[in-house]
């Protein structure tokens, strides 16, 4: 598999500002959203994200950094509290479901303390399709997980997962295959 291309970005970068507050909007709005206006919320997530399959549904609480970088298949759930950081593309397969309190992160900082806080980097995430990710797990800049995968809950996940396999714990590893019928 071919390695992610690392984005360098600028905290303080003009352009990345105007997106992020963008974003911040739209996020907003999409969280005041009553529960029951299914119709409502669909139409600001395809506002806010780069592009979204039929089906789609967010429990409140949701955030993103900028929206535009995230791409979900179709019949995609995310529960409550899901946090989106795409400073790099997020990309998510068909029928994928999401547990309370996941968050995803593409990107991450340098490690020594000198200007840390100024810039960072992020490296794009993939999920593929019919992958299921268990509430509080943690998916890190630069994963890609394979079709049909489970991620058990409360797992963080540093490094690739194969399709068709259960990985579990901190950090993330092999725990059996997945059955297909």
């Amino acid at each position: 598999m071919k390695k992610p291309e690392k984005i360098i970005y600028q905290r303080d970068d003009a352009d990345l500002r105007r997106q992020s507050l963008k974003a911040k909007g739209l996020v907003q709005q999409f969280n005041t959203i009553p529960a029951h206006d299914l119709s409502a919320q669909e139409t600001l997530l395809r506002k806010l994200l780069g592009q979204v399959g039929p089906g789609i549904h967010i429990e409140h609480n949701f955030h993103c950094d900028l929206g535009h970088n995230i791409t979900v298949g179709k019949n995609f759930y995310a529960g409550y509290n899901c946090v989106i950081v795409d400073i790099a593309k997020v990309t998510i397969g068909d029928d994928c479901m999401l547990g309370p309190n996941v968050g995803i992160y593409t990107a991450g900082h340098a490690l020594e303390p000198v200007d840390r806080n100024k810039s960072g980097y992020a490296l794009p995430i993939a999920i593929g399709n019919n992958v299921w990710i268990g509430g509080n797990a943690v998916i890190l800049p630069g994963v890609a997980i394979g079709d049909n995968a489970v991620v058990a809950a409360g797992s963080v996940v540093t490094k690739d997962v194969a399709s068709n396999t259960v990985v579990a714990g901190n950090p993330a590893k092999f725990l059996k295959r997945v059955e297909e019928d």
